[in-house]
């Protein structure tokens, strides 16, 4: 089992860039696909980004790409999402998600995680 925990979100203006990152708890992060999904009021959650649980593949939603980047440290047990050129429309609670897996699967559908964090806001202003 894992214990995620987001940090990083904020209130930026449009254009902006935040860095947000999902810290886990346990000794077997790097067996663990890992991902980052949002959910703006009254949406159901998307997804964002994906990355395998060794880092070598990665797979964004239209709306991230060209604009943000999904990373990981095994060593410190932490997933990344830089995000730059921020918009309006990025505002939202956003969440880390993981499962346990091999190899180079990503994952981009709710369903494929078992486990999540409690959120983080991002606020995006015009």
């Amino acid at each position: 089992q894992v214990q995620l925990v987001e940090s990083g979100g904020g209130l930026v203006q449009a254009g902006a860039s935040l860095r947000l990152s999902c810290t886990a708890s346990g000794r077997t992060f790097s067996s663990y696909a890992m991902g980052w999904f949002r959910q703006a009021p009254g949406k159901e959650r998307e997804f964002v980004a994906a990355i395998s649980a060794s880092g070598g593949n990665r797979n964004y939603a239209d709306s991230a790409k060209g604009r943000f980047t999904i990373s990981r440290d095994n060593a410190k047990n932490t997933m990344y999402l830089q995000m730059n050129s921020l918009k309006p429309e990025d505002t939202a609670v956003y969440y880390c998600a993981a499962t346990w897996t091999f190899g180079a699967i990503v994952r981009s559908t709710r369903e494929g995680y078992d486990y999540w964090g409690p959120g983080t806001q991002v606020t995006v202003s015009s």
